[in-house]
């Protein structure tokens, strides 16, 4: 059961600013590219359309904090820790390396919801699909320094 997932991107010029530095919000969008590929790692759909199942998880809260910038080229590591797996909710934790470097860490907490019959979300437990696929990881592996 995975409680870590890593992918790895090359900064694309389209990403940065006038600087050449990639900008603070392609942080989130790459935290959402390494979400969706552990859920493809783990075969399982991260949006589904099927009336009376999981349609999504939605974003309750999200932030990251910056220490060394990624720049046009830069390879980057992402890493998805598995941070706290609620009833309703997971939250995971993002770290960017550049080598050894820690650019940036990230935090996003998600709703597992569903649709009612008229069309409104609605939390709903985390499917065992999902739960018995995932552990939590050790505070340890996270936490800066």
């Amino acid at each position: 059961m995975p409680s870590e997932f890593t992918i790895t991107r090359q900064v694309e010029f389209h990403e940065t600013d006038m600087a050449g530095i990639m900008h603070f919000a392609n942080f989130f969008k790459w935290m959402e590219c390494c979400e969706a590929a552990l859920y493809r790692s783990l075969d399982l759909p991260l949006v589904s359309f099927v009336p009376g199942q999981v349609v999504g998880w939605p974003r309750v809260n999200a932030g990251c904090q910056y220490f060394a910038p990624l720049r046009f080229n830069d390879t980057a590591t992402v890493k998805l820790y598995v941070k706290k797996i609620g009833t309703r909710s997971l939250t995971y934790v993002f770290q960017f390396h550049k080598g050894a470097t820690l650019a940036a860490q990230g935090e996003v907490t998600v709703v597992c919801v569903t649709a009612d019959a008229a069309g409104d979300m609605v939390a709903q437990p985390i499917p065992s699909a999902v739960r018995d696929l995932l552990q939590v990881a050790p505070e340890s592996t996270w936490t800066v320094a």
